[in-house]
């Protein structure tokens, strides 16, 4: 059985020194991937649903944008590819195999096997971060630095992986390690319009792509960014778009990538 990956990802090429990498808004799956699925898995419920029409403006505004292809039931494009967990806490890894909730991901004996495993890693994972790896330099090579903003959503309660309800806005910066101060407090402020509450390296501080990726010694600024579904979407079945919501969070993630472009480095708070 062989999937055809010609280009296992989707990419704008900007002219900002930021680039925006979605790695969990696709729902496709190749046909060894969606036959195995469970019941419960079968509406992709862990999806990061309409974060690429929630972020339509960022390539008039300059962000270069790259978004998977193939659905992280397939591979999870922020897991490292030796999948050692990246919280002590209850998460999922690089193949998932259980929901946020803990439920199979896949019906008894029919996850893909080791040899497809290996083909998803090869031909999706690793050409999505070679992308991400490219991209920084280019970046890098023509403004001196970049800034890389890792963008995700999540439904606001999942007791499996976290207590009571999650803040609207969870910036992540790997404690700040990943990111320089001054640019994770504008963040923060962006965060802090009326009615909506937000956190900084909460429960969420940030995948491997924020960890792995983000160097401010070297130049490279990374922030991740889960927002919760709550504030643009339906996070139950069918997991609709909520216009009316969507058209009042926008204003802020405008704002959010706007910071992001337009903060420069050492220029101060």
């Amino acid at each position: 059985m062989t999937v055809s990956l010609t280009r296992p990802y989707h990419f704008f090429e900007g002219h900002s020194p930021l680039l925006i990498s979605i790695p969990h808004v696709s729902t496709d799956l190749p046909p060894e991937v969606e036959a195995g699925l469970s019941d419960a898995a079968r509406p992709l419920p862990d999806t990061d649903w309409h974060l690429t029409r929630l972020y339509d403006f960022a390539g008039g505004m300059g962000a270069s944008v790259l978004g998977a292809r193939y659905s992280r039931f397939t591979i999870d494009l922020n897991r490292p590819p030796d999948d050692k967990p990246l919280y002590a806490t209850a998460t999922t890894g690089l193949y998932p195999d259980i929901l946020f909730d803990g439920t199979p991901a896949f019906k008894p004996g029919a996850a893909p096997g080791a040899e497809r495993r290996a083909f998803y890693l090869s031909e999706i994972w690793r050409p999505y971060h070679e992308k991400i790896a490219g991209e920084l330099k280019r970046i890098k090579q023509r403004f001196g630095y970049a800034v890389l903003f890792d963008a995700h959503s999540i439904r606001g309660h999942i007791p499996r992986l976290f207590e009571g309800d999650l803040p609207d806005f969870n910036i992540g910066t790997n404690e700040g390690k990943s990111a320089a101060a001054d640019l994770t407090e504008r963040l923060a402020q962006v965060c802090s319009a009326p009615g909506y509450r937000h956190v900084v390296n909460g429960r969420f501080k940030g995948g491997y792509i924020t960890r792995h990726y983000g160097n401010p010694v070297n130049g490279i600024h990374a922030v991740q960014l889960e927002l919760a579904q709550r504030t643009y979407m339906r996070e139950a079945l069918p997991f609709d778009y909520i216009e009316t919501e969507a058209e009042r969070v926008r204003p802020v993630l405008r704002k959010f990538v706007e910071t992001l472009i337009e903060w420069r480095p050492g220029a101060g708070s």
